[in-house]
């Protein structure tokens, strides 16, 4: 089943529990969280007291993507705030498949990101150890971009990958996906769709997380 995953870094953070409440009822049963540490991205946003206080307002499946230098010395921190999956970047990561097992023994999911330019081959080995792989389709660090082209080529890649090795890890996408492009990243092979801005700058993002919600259940029958 795809999910739709609103990113809250385009929500109004001075309402944030009321936006989690909106996009709850439109159905999602994931959020995605985004942490930058102004150092592996040029940009600042929030840390495991954030992730705390949003657990707090809501029951459902929080996804933590760290944008960090020295992830592992975090994952563990967002866990204990909250955090039902984790991912961190193959590009920050001196020891992957370690800092992928520190969050398996915190209990969360652990996830892969690559950046838009890093290619999916250089997962070969450790797909058998991921409970996701987040492809970006954007370069990292602000919210709002257009979708690159070419990534969707590498989940087509991923895709195969990972039927090769009988395996049944969900592929995730963020970066740029709105209600024009959904159906087309949905039809590349993504079960993990994050938006924000397409949801939370909609004029009714609850209305629209249904909107967007109907649009993968039919993209999904014509998968490619």
């Amino acid at each position: 089943m795809v999910e739709i995953v609103p990113s809250i870094l385009s929500a109004n953070f001075a309402r944030l529990a009321d936006e989690i409440a909106r996009v709850e009822r439109g159905g999602a049963t994931m959020l995605h969280l985004d942490v930058m540490d102004g150092h592996f991205v040029p940009n600042l946003t929030i840390g495991p007291p954030v992730v705390e206080s949003i657990r707090k307002c809501t029951k459902l499946h929080l996804d933590v993507h760290l944008m960090i230098e020295n992830p592992e010395r975090y994952v563990t921190e967002f866990v204990k705030a909250g955090a039902n999956s984790v991912s961190v970047h193959y590009e920050a990561c001196r020891h992957l498949d370690g800092v992928l097992q520190m969050i398996r023994e915190a209990g969360a999911m652990a996830g892969v990101v690559l950046n838009p330019a890093t290619p999916v081959e250089v997962l070969e080995d450790v797909l058998g150890v991921v409970d996701y792989v987040l492809l970006m389709s954007v370069n990292p660090g602000f919210g709002g971009q257009t979708l690159i082209p070419y990534v969707l080529d590498k989940v087509r890649r991923l895709l195969l990958m990972r039927r090769a090795k009988n395996l049944a890890f969900p592929i995730e996408i963020d970066g740029g996906v709105h209600g024009e492009n959904l159906a087309e990243v949905v039809r590349a092979g993504c079960d993990w769709i994050v938006t924000g801005s397409g949801i939370f700058h909609s004029p009714d993002p609850e209305s629209t997380v249904r909107e967007f919600r109907e649009i993968a259940v039919q993209a999904t029958a014509v998968r490619v």
